[in-house]
């Protein structure tokens, strides 16, 4: 098995990335001082794109250079990011929104601003962190993802189902590989949609032009969103989304390639947007076939009080 086929239908945010990385500048937006270029196009901030300049980490036209140096259209950008330190899982007594619990699984309902397991830049805090706390866990996952079926990302709150032994691990992970299980997410999205219901069918892929992004390229995994109308308000629609398949990003990125954006989305949306602590979006409803009595489960949870909120705010006006 390939490992694109071990994280076919995860939805997982972008923490773990290659050590060495190139950029070919594009676009005329790319261009300017080279610690503020590698700082945008690696992710990291400026003092530490500073200090890898300084270290001869980080090259332009594979030549060192200084902070200061321009970047022009057509030149390569190279960095090369240190091995982060490795991370101690620990145990954590953190409250979990637990809807549902038996010997092989959990359903569990994350809050927004949680990240669901440890990586270079969340050691710990994490929805893992508690869970361990909570419960054994399955470890075919490795050490920092016990128990992990799927992810969600850090601001986007609602359901997730984490298997406490390898028999559960096994099964769900085979569920969603074949497509099967059920995950519907509840979003708020700028403009207004006109069609009650519609399919977006468009390859996802990392973006060529800033690694902490997705979008949409040719020759990137095979992705598929079927969207319902719930409701319109004066500049916002609130969908209800499908997922068919479980690319990194998908609902956020293919929203936006529909030009309609997630409200709130600090990475996909508009500068001018909804306030809030990130993304409008939501995993409202989660099912699946028990791993042990294959007995269909179905799990709903409420819009978050942050969500609903702003929906109250929208309708006064």
């Amino acid at each position: 098995m390939q490992i694109d086929d071990k994280i076919d239908d995860f939805e997982h945010d972008l923490t773990d990335m290659p050590v060495e990385q190139t950029f070919v500048i594009e676009s005329t937006a790319q261009t300017g001082r080279f610690d503020k270029v590698l700082s945008s196009l690696a992710g990291i901030t400026r003092s530490q794109a500073q200090i890898a300049i300084d270290e001869g980490r980080a090259q332009l036209n594979h030549v060192t250079a200084k902070n200061k140096n321009a970047v022009v259209l057509n030149d390569t950008v190279s960095f090369v990011d240190r091995k982060p330190e490795p991370i101690a899982l620990v145990p954590e007594p953190i409250d979990l929104d637990i809807v549902y619990e038996d010997d092989d699984v959990l359903v569990v309902n994350k809050p927004q601003g949680m990240v669901v397991h440890p990586a270079p830049g969340h050691p710990n805090h994490t929805l893992v962190n508690a869970l361990l706390y909570h419960s054994p866990l399955s470890k075919i996952n490795g050490s920092l993802r016990p128990g992990i079926v799927h992810r969600i990302d850090k601001d986007t709150s609602g359901l997730l189902m984490v298997a406490k032994n390898d028999l559960a691990q096994q099964s769900l992970t085979a569920q969603l590989k074949a497509k099967t299980n059920q995950r519907q997410y509840v979003a708020l999205v700028h403009g207004i949609i006109s069609e009650d219901e519609g399919t977006i069918d468009a390859p996802v892929g990392r973006s060529p032009k800033d690694r902490k992004k997705m979008a949409i390229v040719a020759g990137g995994r095979h992705a598929v969103t079927h969207f319902t109308v719930l409701k319109r308000y004066q500049k916002y629609t609130l969908v209800s989304c499908e997922l068919e398949t479980g690319r990194t990003h998908q609902i956020r990125v293919h929203m936006a390639y529909i030009g309609h954006p997630l409200a709130g989305d600090p990475l996909y949306g508009p500068k001018k947007t909804l306030p809030g602590n990130g993304q409008y979006l939501t995993a409202k409803t989660l099912g699946f076939k028990h791993p042990r009595t294959g007995e269909q489960l179905t799990f709903t949870v409420p819009l978050p009080t942050w969500f609903t909120e702003m929906l109250d705010q929208l309708d006064a006006r």
